[in-house]
């Protein structure tokens, strides 16, 4: 094999594309911690209905579904917008 169907085959296994997922492992983790904490978020946010629609319930004004809640939903997001632009390899 001379010089020239050297360089013909290194230049052909160079073209190959390397197959990589735009994000890395600690990426996801973070991403599935921000998923969690907006579940959790959600979870506290419902409730407080009547069992009978004739009468209002004030629970629909807790503390916890005012406040609390949409703060823990608003940290997932932040969480999530963290695991976007996390770089893993630093």
């Amino acid at each position: 094999m001379n010089n020239d169907q050297k360089d013909i085959k290194s230049d052909e296994q160079n073209l190959k594309p390397k197959v990589e997922f735009l994000f890395k492992k600690k990426n996801y983790l973070w991403m599935i911690i921000g998923l969690v904490v907006i579940a959790t978020g959600f979870i506290l946010m419902s409730g407080g209905a009547s069992s009978d629609p004739n009468v209002f319930n004030e629970e629909i004004f807790s503390w916890r579904r005012i406040r609390l809640a949409p703060a823990i939903v608003i940290l997932g997001f932040g969480i999530e917008v963290y695991a976007i632009l996390l770089n893993p390899d630093k």
